[in-house]
């Protein structure tokens, strides 16, 4: 790049011109020949490379724009050394590092433009009195910190644009005095506290906090007297408190997004003031309460309106939408409210065409006629009403997208369906009362669960041909499994749980590499083909007749993160293959005849991830790795760290934008069998109850600081409990009855104050039971069937609280009975004592004898005694010699 005999030029605009520089060398030629540069813009140049320092010869510049170029690397310094800099543009760069705060505070300064510089970071600095600044942008840079009390000293200020950064902390109130802000945007950071007034702030036309933390009222400002505002955007955050009615009165407000916060109060009725230029409001997701205004329908220029998700009530009649003849978007669902439509009152050619309608839980009984002429509806909701009947035919003619109408009472589908080609992307009729055959939609998302379909399933060649989600869950299918439910490359979830299907999967399941869930639980399936390029991430064979030994093609399954296959007659060893499956969270293999050891020595993996493991019912037998225990780093991790990352077990995201799908698994917990339709990865399981195994409790599962449920009853455990198990601070359950337990229990178990069951019943324990707040509320089976253990909730402590006031082996009598077994030992016992006590007494010898012999028996039980009782001893000592008594 050449620039010859333009020594005097002070301009150089070159904007979108393609100089395909590859080096830094284009600042070192601007700056060797255009040393009275005061204006340099060369943005969307395909310039790379870094700033090289030559260019801070120019000590003359005023502007810099280099936006749109390949930089990619930190920014220089010297940039601070321009005195009379005003413009400041480097969006997009890839710039790099920390941003010199310096730069910010030339005094000159008027606009700086980071934004869309995901590796630059840095943070604000303090401001002068006399800065100048009156535009700052950083949208989706990586700059963090807090916001400095002096940014309010920026009495020039019109645009801020902080969002997508990492700021924190308090919003200063002196920005809401800069009178010259017309833009302000701080969304997508991490802000707290209350909002600022904006009463001074009489220019403001955009007001943008969405997606932070802040909290308290909003009513500080009086939002009447900014009647400037275009667009509030306070979404996402915790704000409380009523809706002020001033902002339903700004006359050229145009957007209001008050949803996702925790509003309280009724629905303020609407200005006139704000009747058309108003598109767009959203208060969904709050606690609103009471009846939508009619006032509503004075918003003839609205586009949308997301009303839902409160605790809206009374009666909305739906025939007044076609006042609103620029809606296209309008959410009512989940709310109290009594939807009405009368269809003599208006035509339904004069509705607004809608895009999203969702209309769920509004006690519909009927379809609104005014959908016949929506052609460009793409989403309707009308789950969770109370339509019965019949679908109409019609509602396969509209172009819809998504069609939800799940949870009513529908009972058949209006045919004829042969020349019906849904459009239907996404097809929910769940939870309803259809009959008759699975109808053959072609849809991406197919859920037929919770009906009373029949018969089998289509064998067509097309059925399921483009599915993706297929369910028919929970319906009264029989038959065998055809193989046109492989017609589908795409399938990636199919869950045919709880019907009546027999015999074995169709061959072809070995060739379907994307299915990534299969739920066959609660059929009468007798064997299972696994895919041999096998993506699975849950398999459920529960609840079927599954025997023979498990398939070994199981091992390639590496991603498998849930395996249930739990309550078959499956008779085989522990299957080792599977603890080289460091993805599983889930395991049960409950109610089975499964035997032998569950140690695998010739296996080396484990299974980080595991969050419940059900032996229960098998024979199992042999002692507990412990080793292996040790692998589960999801049951150790703490609390606090599992907490961060509380969802559902299931399939989420990927090719599956509108799959969430989640797994379920039936476990016995607090002595109560339970069925947990979703299964929150911060709940952890151990059953091995009703097995065989023996030995010692492994000190090891003390370690699992994450546990909430124990469950190791019914075995044949022995030795004493692991005070290791008191580090189990969140368990909630804790079973170890009916084995062959002995010692005392852990005093440190007072410590448990989560536990909430307790069943030691039915061991050999002994001693007294542990005292706390927790422990009194246990019932007394939890302690039953330890002879030889007492103290409440078990027995009441005698009057010295020192021993228990019955004897382990002695009888107990009721009335006024002599017991004459227990009175020949008692008049034995008291007879002995007497005589050794009388011999002490009356024979020095004796008792000098007593003395040293016990309290050598002393010192070998307790040799910490020696130290702290050796005076004692020498003075023992001195007594023998010389004969004192």
């Amino acid at each position: 790049m050449l620039i010859q005999n333009l020594t005097e030029l002070t301009e150089l605009y070159l904007d979108n011109v393609s100089i395909l520089s590859q080096t830094s060398d284009w600042s070192l030629a601007i700056s060797s020949s255009l040393p009275n540069l005061k204006v340099l813009s060369l943005s969307n140049c395909h310039l790379s490379g870094p700033i090289d320092k030559s260019l801070a010869k120019l000590s003359s510049l005023s502007v810099i724009r280099l936006d749109l170029n390949k930089i990619s690397s930190p920014i220089p310094g010297f940039f601070a050394n321009f005195a009379n800099l005003t413009t400041l543009s480097l969006r997009s760069c890839g710039l790099q590092g920390t941003f010199p705060k310096e730069i910010i505070q030339v005094p000159s300064l008027q606009t700086i433009d980071l934004s869309y510089n995901y590796g630059l970071g840095g943070s604000l600095p303090e401001f002068s009195k006399n800065a100048s600044l009156q535009s700052l942008n950083l949208y989706v840079t990586n700059f963090s910190g807090v916001l400095p009390d002096s940014i309010g000293n920026l009495n020039m200020l019109s645009t801020i644009n902080l969002s997508g950064c990492k700021f924190s902390g308090s919003i200063p109130r002196a920005m809401g005095n800069l009178t010259k802000l017309v833009h302000f945007d701080l969304s997508g950071n991490q802000f707290n506290g209350s909002i600022p007034c904006f009463s001074s702030a009489k220019n403001l036309a955009e007001i943008n906090l969405y997606a932070n933390d802040l909290t308290g009222h909003i009513g500080c400002t009086q939002w009447q007297n900014l009647t400037s505002l275009v667009s509030i955007n306070l979404g996402s955050n915790v704000f409380q408190g009523s809706l002020p009615s001033s902002l339903f009165c700004l006359p050229l407000l145009k957007s209001l997004n008050l949803g996702h916060n925790q509003f309280s109060g009724q629905f303020p009725e609407i200005c006139n003031a704000s009747s058309y230029l108003m598109e767009s409001v959203d208060l969904s997701d709050n606690n609103l309460e009471g009846p939508i205004p009619m006032s509503i329908f004075n918003l003839l220029g609205l586009k949308e309106l997301l009303l839902n998700s409160n605790s809206l009530n009374g009666s909305f009649p739906l025939d007044g939408l076609h006042q609103l003849i620029n809606l296209e978007i309008l959410y009512l669902q989940e709310n109290s409210l009594v939807l009405s439509y009368d269809a003599t009152n208006s035509s339904y050619s004069s509705f607004p065409q809608l895009y999203q309608l969702k209309l769920a839980s509004g006690k519909l009984t009927t379809f609104p006629d005014f959908l016949r002429n929506q052609s460009g509806l793409a989403f309707l909701d009308l789950s969770n009403n109370l339509l019965h009947g019949m679908i109409p035919n019609w509602i396969w003619k509209l172009n819809l997208y998504q069609l939800n109408l799940s949870c009513n009472s529908l009972q058949t589908i209006e045919g004829p369906l042969l020349n019906v080609t849904s459009p239907v992307f996404l097809l929910d009729l769940s939870y309803n009362k259809l009959q008759g055959q699975i109808p053959d939609f072609s849809s991406y998302y197919l859920d037929y669960s919770s009906n009373n379909f029949s018969s089998g399933i289509p064998t067509g060649a097309d059925f399921c041909r483009y599915t993706s989600f297929f369910s028919a869950a929970n319906n009264n299918l029989s038959g065998i499994i055809p193989g046109s439910i492989c017609n589908s490359a795409s399938l990636e979830v199919l869950d045919l749980s709880n019907n009546s299907f027999t015999g074995t999967l169709p061959q072809c399941f070995t060739t379907m590499s994307g299915l990534a869930v299969l739920d066959l639980s609660g059929n009468n399936v007798t064997n299972v083909v696994i895919p041999q390029n096998c993506n699975l991430g849950s398999l459920d064979l529960s609840g079927n007749q599954l025997e023979s030994q498990l398939p070994k093609s199981l091992a390639n399954c590496t991603k498998l993160e849930v395996l249930n296959l739990g309550n078959n007659q499956i008779t085989d060893a522990f299957p080792c293959f599977l603890k080289n499956i460091s993805t599983l969270r889930l395991l049960s293999l409950r109610s089975n005849n499964f035997y032998g050891s569950s140690v695998c020595p010739k296996t080396n993996g484990g299974w980080p991830m595991l969050q419940i493991i059900d032996l229960a019912d098998n024979n199992f037998e042999g002692e507990i790795s412990g080793s292996f225990l040790s692998t589960w780093q999801t049951m150790i991790a703490n609390e606090d760290n599992a907490a961060r990352y509380r969802y559902h077990l299931g399939m989420q995201g990927g090719m599956r934008y509108v799959i969430n799908y989640k797994d379920a698994v039936t476990v016995t917990s607090k002595g109560l069998q339970m069925n947990l339709p979703s299964i929150l990865t911060v709940f952890t399981l151990i059953d091995f109850s009703c097995n065989k195994f023996n030995g010692s409790i492994p000190e090891e599962i003390g370690g699992l600081k994450s546990l909430r449920v124990l469950n190791l009853s019914k075995n044949a455990f022995t030795g004493a409990i692991p005070s290791s198990l008191s580090s189990l601070q969140v368990v909630e359950s804790l079973d170890l009855s009916q084995n062959k337990l002995s010692g005392e229990i852990p005093p440190q178990f007072a410590k448990l104050t989560f536990l909430t069951v307790l069943n030691l019943s039915n061991n050999q324990l002994v001693g007294r039971i542990p005292t706390s707040t927790q422990f009194s509320t246990f019932p007394k089976s939890s302690f039953q069937g330890n002879i030889d253990l007492w103290g409440p909730p078990l027995t009441e402590d005698n009057i010295a609280g020192t021993s228990p006031p019955i004897v382990g082996g002695s009888r107990q009598t009721s009335g006024h009975e002599v017991d004459w077994d227990v009175i020949s030992v008692e008049i034995g016992f008291a007879a002995g004592f007497g005589v050794a006590i009388a011999s002490l007494f009356l024979c020095k010898r004796w008792r000098q004898w007593y003395y040293i012999t016990m309290y050598k028996i002393l010192l070998k039980i307790f040799p910490q005694l020696e130290q702290r009782f050796g005076n004692h001893r020498r003075h023992v000592s001195i007594h023998q010699r010389y004969g004192r008594r």
